[in-house]
């Protein structure tokens, strides 16, 4: 049953396939779990992540993957350490959030939701902020749609010697980069973004030498990513507390299905078709893209309303009559809704629902 397509953020359309994964149930002790399904996921999210896999490790961590960035942060900042975060959306206010929480020692660099972190600025910040240990910014921010500047933040940073905590949520997998080229220290996404599977679990990918320095550090027990990697490490796979078995299983043929489609490459190239198709259709019915074209990611685009008296709620309920849901906006200064063009969804999907907004106008 497919009642109608996700045009979110995540959680996303998902195959038929990957659905039909998680009709079976796993033994959490088993072989055929642990070894040829949890170990082979993490050998396969380090190959993703890098082309020279020996520097790196990977480890999973229930929960969504707002649990995997609290656990990335609190497990790899010191009481001794101070943490910058870049902020331009919701999700960068999170990390903010996360670090008052766990009373860290940080420090914020904020930019309006509509721009990116000016790599000049983190510059002057580092130069005149000695104390700075760690650097952390998200990657895709889908309270817009904006994309951030990736390599340039990436090479400021590490040009002052910062450890570098990079949230790609919703962008590892659908988006090409390498963490080694990048020098990124640690890298968090979830289970239900660009691989395609199913909400239930985040992961951190992280330099070795990094992992190996958590021990100890973080104040959580269930969110210690030390201790969840070395019981993986040790135990071949084994998770410290109920793994949820039936999101991993549908995981693994997700990512069955990222190599069947061609890879990131592949992948990122039908994402950019589904978000350039929506971009341009929406255009001619005179939707109004909030971000610009250079600054869009191919994951979420933000419209802006299209008139004072626009009914979101109805243009909602009148989409998802016929097959299509959509989400609302985050941005606090501005009226928006948002389309996602990630998932299980192909241009012709995006096609269909540009024609179905066409004819929903005549409705409302």
């Amino acid at each position: 049953m497919r009642p109608y397509i996700l045009l979110t953020p995540g959680p996303l359309t998902t195959s038929s396939t990957i659905k039909e994964k998680m009709l079976a149930d796993w033994c959490t002790w088993d072989d055929d779990y642990n070894i040829e399904i949890v170990q082979n996921i993490r050998q396969r999210l380090v190959a993703l992540a890098v082309k020279n896999t020996d520097n790196y490790t990977s480890v999973l961590m229930q929960g969504s993957g707002t649990y995997s960035v609290e656990a990335a942060i609190i497990s790899s900042v010191s009481k001794t350490d101070k943490l910058l975060i870049l902020a331009n959306g919701v999700y960068g206010d999170r990390m903010v959030e996360i670090a008052r929480y766990a009373e860290i020692n940080h420090a914020v660099l904020a930019f309006e939701q509509t721009e990116v972190p000016s790599p000049s600025e983190l510059d002057a910040f580092l130069q005149n902020h000695g104390d700075i240990t760690h650097v952390a910014f998200v990657h895709c921010e889908t309270t817009s749609g904006i994309l951030n500047p990736l390599s340039e933040l990436c090479s400021v940073a590490k040009k002052h010697g910062k450890i570098l905590i990079v949230d790609a949520m919703s962008s590892f997998g659908g988006i090409p980069f390498d963490m080694e080229e990048l020098d990124i220290d640690f890298m968090v996404s979830s289970a239900n973004k660009c691989i395609e599977g199913v909400p239930g679990f985040g992961f951190i990918i992280v330099r070795r030498d990094r992992m190996e320095r958590c021990k100890g550090i973080s104040p959580s027990l269930s969110l210690d990513i030390y201790d969840q990697w070395a019981t993986m490490e040790k135990q071949s796979g084994k998770w410290r507390y109920t793994s949820p078995t039936h999101v991993v299983r549908a995981f693994k043929q997700a990512l069955d299905e990222l190599d069947a489609e061609g890879g990131v490459i592949a992948r990122h190239e039908r994402y950019c078709a589904n978000q350039r198709i929506l971009s341009e259709g929406m255009k001619k019915l005179g939707y109004k893209a909030l971000i610009s074209e250079e600054l869009q990611s191919p994951i979420i685009t933000s419209f802006e309303y299209p008139s004072e008296n626009f009914s979101f709620k109805s243009f909602y309920e009148q989409l998802k009559k016929e097959g299509f849901v959509i989400y609302p906006g985050k941005i606090s200064k501005r009226e928006t809704f948002r389309i996602g063009t990630i998932g299980q969804v192909f241009p012709d999907d995006v096609r269909k629902l540009i024609e179905t907004i066409r004819l929903t106008e005549k409705q409302l």
